[in-house]
């Protein structure tokens, strides 16, 4: 094609020669762009989630994201409530079955996984020899990790499978020990621990799981068991970006195809590049948004105490008493999330002696009380999507692990990372009203404030550039695309 090198005249412009030039380049980019998107469309992904909230959410986000990218993405649900939404209709739900979070709660390990492979393995056939017949032909599987099962059942079918791990890399690799037989089982209370790429840990910064045999040891093996088949797969995704785990995710990308794509937090919160993506979109909870945001707004910046313990984690009696004292001690505005089924075991007249100072309720938004100026501090469970929105927003942390990965994830937020303080527990295992109070004034007003402010907003920072464009996190979700789109079927040729 020739270019005319001639300038063109009108009253009000003049169009040259050059602006000709870059205006057909521009062009030709967006019509490149247009075939990368068409062609990508043609591919589709299952997302098959843990049907629990903390991992339903950060596969959603995920989900987003490859939509964003053009490719067609059916997330399975277990919830009934099959919906579709998002960037021009590539993102759709598919409900298996309605087995809901609270279904777990009354079945044993065993069963509910049991239950779960067994609805998978009668339902995802179906699905994808639907989709053929649709013109959207599935050729990948991301599936929990949670779920090995689910490789062979994705190569009998034909389709390619990859394990997406809601953990960080350092949980993920004390998993990993425990299923290499590195690890003792249980851990010695006086033992340290040493793995390629972390921290020293002492028991109690482990897995609850390592010291609590009694309680969970059918659930350790399920936490062992991800990495059953992890040689054999094409791709695994972490949520996690690479500087904040850095050691790790290299050690980890030299034993396996893995690539980190997060922080999975709703696009409007980071690089702002989703539009209209400002909540997770698939609530297990119905929050209590507008009297927590209007509670909010009524407050000075930085003088309010968020408490919350994710949507599993529950606190003893006699730790509910400690932790709602101590907030009680701290005279500072708090707003506390206390699921229905844990309000009996708050302290009697506790809501009623503190309604001047705090707001107690049933569940939260909790993005956008995390993003909210008045928030100063953030009193967790140390859950890993917590984490995530902590760092991202810049709120200091009280790290108050329960259970599962929680200890791990405290020993980065307190001890590497710097971000926040872990509280000490009693010899019954209890954080005290006074220990409480004591943190949290530090984290608020304390002379270590500052060192976690700075560090946050390092952290802030890294965490937006991750996922925006040009981005660890959105490079190695674009190579997935493009590797996706070009081949025939899924990876394997």
């Amino acid at each position: 094609m020739a270019f005319s090198l001639t300038t063109t005249t009108h009253s009000s412009f003049k169009l040259t020669s050059l602006d000709v030039f870059q205006c057909h380049i521009q062009t030709l980019e967006r019509e490149r762009e247009m075939e990368k998107i068409q062609g990508a469309a043609r591919k589709h992904v299952l997302i098959l989630p843990l049907p629990l909230q903390g991992h339903i959410n950060p596969m959603l986000q995920f989900s987003k994201r490859l939509a964003s990218k053009g490719l067609k993405v059916t997330l399975l649900t277990f919830t009934g409530k099959p919906t579709t939404q998002g960037e021009d209709g590539l993102l759709s739900f598919e409900s298996i079955s309605n087995t809901s979070e609270e279904s777990r709660m009354d079945m044993d390990a065993d069963d509910y996984m049991k239950k779960l492979q067994d609805m998978v393995a009668l339902k995802l056939p179906a699905i994808v020899a639907k989709h053929e017949e649709s013109g959207f032909p599935v050729s990948c599987l991301i599936y929990d990790s949670f779920m090995p099962w689910a490789l062979e059942l994705a190569r009998k079918i034909g389709i390619s499978p990859a394990p997406f791990f809601t953990e960080s890399c350092a949980v993920c690799a004390i998993y990993y020990a425990l299923h290499e037989g590195k690890l003792k089982i249980p851990t010695d209370d006086e033992a340290s621990v040493s793995l390629q790429g972390l921290p020293p840990l002492e028991a109690y910064d482990l897995p609850s799981f390592f010291y609590d045999l009694e309680k969970y040891q059918d659930v350790l093996s399920y936490l062992a068991s991800q990495f059953l088949n992890i040689e054999e797969v094409d791709w695994i995704f972490c949520n996690t970006f690479d500087i904040l785990e850095q050691e790790m995710v290299n050690w980890m990308a030299n034993k396996w195809p893995i690539k980190s794509i997060g922080p999975t937090i709703p696009s409007m919160f980071l690089d702002k590049r989703l539009e209209d993506d400002k909540e997770y979109g698939l609530s297990l909870f119905k929050p209590n948004s507008d009297a927590c945001m209007k509670w909010l707004d009524a407050k000075e910046p930085y003088s309010v105490v968020y408490v919350s313990f994710g949507s599993l984690a529950a606190l003893g009696e006699a730790q509910m008493t400690e932790l709602a004292w101590g907030l009680k001690r701290s005279n500072t505005c708090f707003l506390w999330v206390v699921r229905e089924p844990e309000k009996e075991k708050l302290p009697n007249n506790f809501i009623e002696e503190t309604k001047e100072m705090g707001l107690v309720v049933t569940w939260s938004p909790q993005l956008e009380v995390l993003a909210h100026k008045s928030v100063g501090c953030f009193v967790t469970h140390c859950g890993w999507n917590s984490i995530l929105e902590a760092l991202s927003f810049g709120v200091p942390m009280v790290a108050m692990p329960q259970w599962t990965d929680q200890p791990t994830n405290a020993k980065f937020v307190s001890d590497v990372w710097k971000v926040g303080i872990r509280v000490k527990v009693d010899e019954e295992g209890i954080a005290t009203k006074e220990e409480i109070e004591r943190c949290m004034r530090e984290v608020m007003e304390g002379e270590t404030r500052n060192e976690m402010k700075k560090n946050l907003e390092k952290w802030k920072k890294l965490a937006c550039l991750a996922v925006d464009e040009g981005g660890s996190s959105d490079k190695n979700i674009e190579e997935f695309t493009t590797k996706l789109t070009c081949s025939s079927n899924g990876f394997k040729e």
